[in-house]
């Protein structure tokens, strides 16, 4: 098993370290403002599964809380004026609003000489042929990536979830993406209530047969945070809460399903200390990245390298 992560990525196209800037567009999403529904999939948090992005203000106050967060990141050998970075709009629905609005937020920010590209969390569902344009055309002039907010194959557990939107509305708006010539990440979570292994491993198998080269994926643990429908539902009828023991097998198994062409942008992810109700390892990260890091050594005595989380 060999894999790309996304810290190889950066190093093999820029021949230098990059971080991503988590940064806020003011959108919001079909899922809360009433069109299709008013509390969001049921474990989103208040912040629009952002929780750590720069609070939405002026562009340039948002970038520099941004690179103030990831400073410490940084080898010191680094000067200033040499750093580089990726913008990440991640919260809510970044392509929901008014696309002239938004042309001119990701022009503003695709200005910045530091910033090589942008990267814009979004639905499938909310790419209207006016926005697929400029995006298209912003991505003439630096890199735009698209992260679509899959999750599952499963449409039982996406009724469950309350997603939204059916498989079809991916992959036709996947397809439409690329024949735009864009990049696009997909967000997988693992250890979705009543999903199996087999379950989550066929939404992992079907994105290595469709993903193009370059496209990347990202592995998500599921949180169960303070707030979120999934909270109330947890309490209620509490379900099965992944291991670390059981998440590292799955993560592990996704990565040697998926293609080596496929860019890993995440094999886990953070949910906020003050907000996480489970799973309660989780939020001892350092031990959790050491955990997956030897499983896929294991898993793998060839790797030569060790993944990094970006964000």
């Amino acid at each position: 098993m060999k894999y790309t992560s996304l810290s190889d990525y950066f190093k093999s196209t820029y021949h230098t370290k990059v971080y991503k800037l988590a940064l806020s567009s003011g959108c919001s999403c079909p899922n809360r403002d009433g069109t299709l529904g008013t509390g969001g999939c049921i474990f989103c948090s208040e912040g629009g599964s952002g929780d750590f992005a720069a609070p939405f203000s002026p562009l340039p106050e948002q970038i520099a809380f941004a690179k103030e967060k990831v400073a410490g990141k940084f080898s010191k050998s680094i000067a200033l004026e040499d750093r580089r970075y990726f913008a990440y709009f991640q919260s809510y629905t970044n392509t929901y609003g008014d696309p002239h609005r938004l042309e001119k937020l990701y022009r503003e920010v695709l200005a910045e000489p530091d910033i090589l590209g942008v990267s814009i969390g979004t639905r499938p569902d909310c790419i209207s042929d006016e926005m697929l344009e400029i995006l298209a055309r912003l991505n003439r002039e630096k890199p735009v990536w698209v992260e679509l907010g899959l999750q599952t194959i499963h449409e039982k557990t996406a009724r469950r979830i309350k997603r939204g939107y059916e498989l079809s509305v991916f992959d036709e708006n996947y397809r439409r993406l690329k024949a735009a010539g864009l990049t696009v990440i997909v967000h997988v979570i693992l250890g979705l209530p009543d999903e199996t292994k087999e379950d989550m491993m066929e939404t992992v198998s079907y994105l290595g047969d469709r993903l193009s080269p370059g496209d990347g994926v990202k592995l998500q643990l599921l949180h169960v945070l303070t707030g979120t429908q999934l909270a109330r539902e947890y309490e209620a009828a509490p379900f099965h809460i992944l291991t670390l023991e059981e998440y590292t097998d799955l993560v592990v198994s996704a990565l040697q399903i998926l293609p080596e062409e496929i860019v890993i942008h995440r094999i886990t992810g953070d949910g906020p200390k003050s907000l996480l109700i489970e799973p309660k390892w989780s939020a001892d990260k350092k031990r959790v990245l050491n955990t997956l890091n030897r499983a896929i050594a294991e898993a793998s005595p060839v790797a030569d390298s060790t993944y990094k989380e970006e964000v």
